[in-house]
């Protein structure tokens, strides 16, 4: 495993930990401002740890793939979720 795949696994984990505190938030009726702030928090580390996923694949997958020759598909890839992830 990468070092940016264990950077990724490792925000993710956070991430679990802290879904989990904010459905204890919403179960004991905690106020509104506080949760949202909390989900905020959550959607940075998930931003994050895609970061860190689409860093590893660029510098494996997508560079191999054009050292062989046939890298645009790996591009387009790439491209296409770049274009979600500004939506």
């Amino acid at each position: 495993m990468t070092d940016e795949r264990k950077k990724a696994l490792n925000l993710l984990k956070t991430s679990k930990g802290q879904i989990e505190g904010i459905i204890r938030m919403l179960e004991d009726d905690r106020y509104c401002v506080d949760i949202s702030k909390q989900i905020l928090a959550v959607q940075g580390l998930l931003k994050k740890s895609n970061l860190n996923i689409l860093d590893a694949h660029i510098k494996s997958c997508v560079k191999e793939a054009i050292l062989e020759g046939h890298g645009d598909e790996k591009i387009d890839e790439i491209i296409n979720v770049l274009d979600k992830y500004i939506k």
